[in-house]
C-alpha cells in the first residue's frame, strides 16, 4: 500500500475555513437574537436559523469536493 500525498495547505486551510463558518455564525447568537427583520411573518431569530440548515449543508458539500480535488479522486 503506497503512502499518501499529504494535503496542500491551501485545501486545508480552504476546507477549514468553509467548516467553521456555520460554526462561527451560530455561535454569534447575540448578532441574531432579534426579531426584526421579518421575512414572510418570520422573525429574524428563526429564518436566519433556517437558512443556516440550508446553507451549511453547501458548505459541507464544498469542502469534500475540495478534498477530494485534492487527493485526485476527482
Amino acid at each position: 500500500m503506497t503512502k499518501p500525498t499529504p494535503l496542500p495547505l491551501a485545501t486545508k486551510i480552504a476546507v477549514a475555513v468553509l467548516l467553521v463558518i456555520p460554526c462561527a455564525a451560530l455561535a454569534a447568537v447575540p448578532l441574531y437574537s432579534r426579531e426584526t427583520p421579518e421575512l414572510w411573518g418570520w422573525p429574524f431569530f428563526y429564518w436566519f436559523q433556517l437558512s443556516w440548515v440550508l446553507i451549511t449543508p453547501v458548505l459541507t458539500y464544498l469542502a469534500y469536493v475540495l478534498l477530494e480535488r485534492a487527493r485526485g479522486r476527482r
